[in-house]
């Protein structure tokens, strides 16, 4: 498809919009950069200081309990935001973003950074690919979301399964599913973020809400698929 039927298609798109969405939109995508960069940050740092490194490591108790933490805070996060004021909930996405950054870490002690960056290149790519797909399409994607969901959770418990059998050839299909799954889900959820926001004729804290968990949705997105991506391309540092 050719740049401007791509432009005619968006501003036919847009022309139904509230006055409201170019603004609530953008804020999806400034607070999402904001917790990437965040995570990208604290990972680098606390894998630069080898002490602090190291510490993380080798204190188990330590490392899974940021990790329940930093699960606990997501899931209340996701469930109560409605309930909270704007500003801690943006606080809080950002606390989650740093904790996040915490245990990802180990990635940057895991692996090289060349295949890191590369990785995370080919994540934005692929990502952005994705997430423009599912703002412009006509097609409905909630059957499509439907089966995703589905299948993260088989994934989830693949993913523990495989805790206990250790089977490489087993993590590799893992980890081409997961690809899958999250490369799908951003285009979906792409989809479901911009007719949530179209719905919002003002930007007012509620608006703004709905596009923080917006944020929130897109940046798991992208978390995970550079986590499994990470599986194809990371040259260990061993």
């Amino acid at each position: 498809m050719e740049v401007k039927e791509l432009e005619k298609m968006i501003r036919e798109q847009e022309g139904s919009l509230s006055l409201a969405f170019p603004a609530l939109m953008r804020k999806v995508y400034v607070w999402m950069a904001l917790a990437l960069a965040l995570t990208g940050l604290t990972a680098y740092g606390i894998a630069d200081n080898t002490n602090l490194a190291f510490t993380l490591i080798g204190n188990r108790a330590l490392f899974w309990g940021i990790a329940i933490a930093e699960f606990a805070l997501v899931m209340f996060l996701t469930a109560r935001i409605r309930k909270m004021s704007l500003t801690t909930a943006t606080l809080s996405f950002l606390l989650y973003s740093v904790l996040n950054g915490v245990t990802m870490s180990v990635i940057f002690l895991a692996f090289t950074a060349s295949s890191i960056a590369t990785t995370f290149y080919i994540t934005a790519g692929t990502f952005g690919i994705m997430a423009f797909y599912g703002y412009v399409t006509k097609a409905d994607l909630s059957k499509l979301g439907s089966i995703l969901r589905m299948a993260l959770l088989g994934l989830i418990v693949a993913l523990v399964v495989n805790i206990f059998m250790r089977n490489s050839m087993f993590d590799l299909v893992i980890s081409a599913v997961g690809v899958l799954i999250f490369t799908g889900l951003t285009a979906y959820d792409s989809q479901k973020i911009k007719t949530a926001l179209a719905m919002q004729e003002h930007p007012d804290e509620t608006a703004q809400k709905v596009a923080l968990l917006g944020a929130l949705t897109l940046y798991l997105d992208f978390i995970n698929l550079f986590i499994y991506l990470l599986r194809f391309f990371g040259r260990s540092n061993n």
